[in-house]
């Protein structure tokens, strides 16, 4: 692993985690269109935790006011509950879906879902789903009145993830804006739901990661896509109060085209 590809793969992991257009498969198909071969699973690691950096850095006074709130919840009844309250149960809800189908697919995840032509369509399949979900929906909800029922599709959205292409946040967010989110709302909702479980995975693969030893390509890897994640943050909730998903969406298409050409071309 070379400084430069480090560097190629933080910017890729930073941008595609938080943006709808699937961190996982621009991770697998980077490599394989630039062709370097694929760092593994510590670096993968590595990214991730960068990534993880970058989402408690934005919302670290989210988190305070919402795990303050969860502790305060422990001692009322439901009826009781602020909105921060319930919002800190609906987050937990909402990841759980995930978490389960994570780990029962995890090995399927890591094989046959690394097809590079199983990414393209997934990929120009999601990208449908986002603009038919930003385009024919009125947008009206926003973060105070989400409830249990739009917690737990987003939720079973995120469970989606797991396929590459699919992309985490663009099935959540897809999820969110067919329920009548506003567009801030559903990426904003997206954003806080996706730190429990990017800790959760983290926590888990750590030990492999700690083991195969932190080399100068893993620090630059957490470091450039932490700092480019936390960018992506914050440029894309300020896009999406002003304009719709469609540039996602036609990123999404050209990207699976691309990747349909080189592999005709390839074989």
């Amino acid at each position: 692993m070379t400084l430069i590809h480090a560097i190629i793969l933080g910017v890729v992991q930073g941008l595609g985690e938080f943006l709808p257009i699937s961190s996982s498969a621009h991770l697998i198909v980077t490599p394989w269109l630039l062709k370097f071969n694929d760092p593994g699973l510590a670096f993968d690691v590595a990214l991730h935790a960068g990534t993880l950096l970058a989402i408690i850095a934005y919302f670290w006074k989210d988190w305070v006011i919402l795990i303050g709130a969860f502790f305060t919840s422990l001692k009322k009844k439901r009826a009781q509950y602020t909105q921060e309250e319930k919002m800190i149960w609906y987050l937990i809800i909402a990841s759980v879906p995930g978490a389960i189908i994570g780990k029962l697919l995890e090995e399927q995840a890591e094989t046959i879902f690394r097809s590079p032509l199983l990414i393209a369509s997934t990929m120009a399949v999601m990208g449908l789903v986002l603009w038919a979900a930003d385009q024919m929906q009125k947008h009206r909800i926003d973060m105070d009145h989400i409830g249990l029922k739009e917690s737990i599709i987003i939720g079973f959205s995120q469970a989606l993830a797991i396929v590459p292409g699919v992309s985490r946040s663009g099935s959540t967010i897809s999820a969110g804006l067919f329920l009548g989110l506003t567009r801030e709302a559903a990426a904003r909702f997206s954003f806080l739901m996706a730190m429990p479980i990017m800790i959760g995975a983290t926590m888990v693969k750590a030990k492999p990661f700690i083991q195969a030893g932190v080399g100068t390509a893993e620090i630059v890897g957490i470091l450039v896509s932490a700092v480019v994640g936390f960018l992506s943050i914050k440029y894309m909730l300020a896009y999406v109060r002003k304009y719709s998903y469609r540039i996602f969406v036609a990123y999404r298409l050209l990207f699976a085209f691309i990747v349909v050409v080189v592999y005709l071309i390839r074989n």
